[in-house]
């Protein structure tokens, strides 16, 4: 919002002292800056890449990259956080090193989309994986979103990177569609049959892979046709893990003065049956893992003494035994619903 919508703030605080997500390495300046004399002083801080970070848990996320350079139509992201800027490989494998030496076994990286890193600076999101790889030591790497549209552009290095044992064999690659016609008004930059190739070619070279996906439904003039080809992609598809959104228009943005806005209760209608569908793919998928053994790495305490861990495709198990965060466990699972595998240690 500091960078977005800084009016809206001025307009219930006029003495706001506004940090853009951009800047945020220079948080201590800001702090030190003295509103009684009213003199700002100068921003000596060093990049944000070199600032010292420390982690507590048995995971690390480490940005690789800040902006973006699509231009989603319904999107206030690209409006807060600017152009894509890919950090210096060197600069993250030092942050990876740093996490390792801290204690953290599962290395997350993120940024607005994953697949667009390097396009400004003469790589990819391949070469960076391949590097993080090569570094010792027990360790596995959940890497985020990734926008189709960019994922085409280096697909087979991505693909050849993702094969290493060190990479969760786990894919978030949003559709929000599927219709083109909405996609088009989305500006997504893909079309259907695209997307699908690339789903295609990962489950060829990935068998195990696990699939997260992005729907936005009732998008401007979204009919129940359309609505009806979102619903056919996703049965066609059959995503592990499927977020929903209803849309919302966000300031600054073209969808905000779209025409042919969607009736919230159609809009909510839609939103039930698609959660309904998703809900059953998602058991169904996850029913699949009952009586498999994995090697779960735990990662984090759950609720009333339990543990969860991740397999190697990044499906969440709960564990019921004593463990110790940061180990990898062998796992037999027992159990599945929802969101979830149930496992015991074999």
């Amino acid at each position: 919002m500091a960078s977005a919508q800084h009016n809206l703030i001025f307009s219930y605080e006029p003495n706001a002292i506004l940090l853009p997500p951009q800047h945020i390495q220079y948080i201590n300046d800001v702090i030190k800056y003295d509103i009684f004399k009213g003199e700002r002083k100068k921003f000596f801080s060093e990049k944000k890449t070199a600032l010292p970070k420390y982690f507590t848990a048995a995971y690390a996320p480490i940005a690789i990259a800040k902006g973006c350079r699509l231009s989603c139509s319904y999107c206030i992201t690209r409006i807060a956080r600017g152009k894509l800027r890919s950090f210096p490989i060197q600069d993250i494998i030092t942050d990876v090193c740093s996490a390792l030496r801290q204690g953290c076994k599962e290395i997350q990286l993120t940024a607005q989309d994953t697949a667009s890193y390097g396009l400004d600076s003469n790589t990819n999101l391949g070469t960076l994986l391949t590097q993080i790889c090569a570094i010792q030591g027990a360790f596995r790497v959940r890497i985020g979103m990734m926008n189709p549209a960019t994922t085409k552009k280096n697909l087979d290095a991505i693909l050849a990177a993702y094969r290493h044992k060190k990479i969760y064999k786990f894919l978030h690659l949003p559709i929000q569609s599927g219709n083109d016609t909405i996609l088009i008004l989305m500006n997504r930059g893909y079309t259907t049959d695209e997307f699908l190739t690339i789903i295609n070619r990962f489950r060829e070279k990935i068998p195990t892979l696990t699939l997260s996906t992005d729907v936005i439904v009732g998008f401007p003039t979204e009919t129940d046709a359309q609505f009806d080809q979102t619903m056919q992609l996703i049965s066609k598809m059959r995503p592990d893990i499927i977020n929903i959104t209803r849309f919302s228009a966000r300031p600054q943005t073209p969808a905000k003065t779209m025409k042919g806005r969607v009736p919230t209760n159609i809009v909510k209608d839609r939103s039930q049956r698609v959660t309904k569908l998703c809900a059953d793919l998602s058991l169904e998928k996850n029913q699949e893992h009952v009586g498999k053994t994995y090697t779960v790495l735990v990662t984090e305490k759950g609720k009333h003494k339990t543990f969860k861990g991740r397999t190697e495709s990044y499906k969440q198990v709960v564990l019921r035994e004593q463990v110790t965060l940061g180990t990898f466990v062998n796992t037999e699972i027992i159990d599945a619903a929802q969101t979830y595998l149930v496992g015991k240690l074999i």
